[in-house]
């Protein structure tokens, strides 16, 4: 699909948002400790949904979860988890509430006692983007034994909603892997960050 003058990959249409995520942030790879929590948050709430749906409420849900500052989110208690439900600016689903704060502990855990976030996911793919070279997106997988072997890593770490099709699609959004289908103007782009 192009939009003006660049070519890109299809899936974020003509919406402007969708196609400002598009080019400014999916694909391009993030090492902040908290800003690749928050993501990681977020991909855990899209599962069953559409990701526009959350794009569409990030800035709710970074003010009703504190500017995604895991250690606050770890001290939720009840009282606070019933508000979020009460919440209609974001997706009010206890299970992934719940596990947003369980995440937050082991995000905590990962940080005081392991090599830290960025480090944990990175050695994942030996500290470099996987640059991947689909031409169209029935070429582009859903998950990869990558993403499970992530995706139980971080199970076994204590973090919830991080199954592999969540985990690659973290991946992608996060550039641990470049998914930018090579007619896209961003593949490259990415490709030398």
């Amino acid at each position: 699909m192009t939009t003006g003058d660049l070519p890109r990959c299809p899936w974020p249409g003509s919406d402007p948002l969708y196609v400002a995520y598009h080019d400014e942030e999916w694909g391009v790879p993030e090492y902040d400790d908290r800003a690749l929590f928050e993501k990681l948050i977020l991909d855990g709430f899209q599962a069953g949904l559409a990701w526009i749906t959350i794009l569409r409420k990030r800035d709710a849900f970074r003010a009703a979860f504190d500017g995604f500052e895991p250690a606050q989110i770890a001290r939720y208690d009840a009282k606070k988890i019933e508000a979020l439900m009460g919440d209609a600016a974001i997706v009010r689903n206890r299970l992934k509430i719940e596990g947003a704060v369980r995440s937050a502990q082991a995000w905590l855990d990962m940080m005081e006692t392991g090599p830290g976030f960025s480090a944990f996911l990175w050695d994942f793919v030996d500290g470099k983007p996987i640059l991947n070279r689909h031409k169209s997106m029935s070429d582009v997988p859903a998950e990869t034994p990558l993403s499970r072997k992530m995706s139980n890593a971080l199970k076994a770490r204590g973090f919830k909603f991080c199954g592999p099709t969540i985990v690659y699609a973290f991946m992608q959004a996060t550039g641990l892997v470049n998914d930018h289908l090579t007619s896209c103007h961003r593949h490259q782009a990415c490709a030398v960050l």
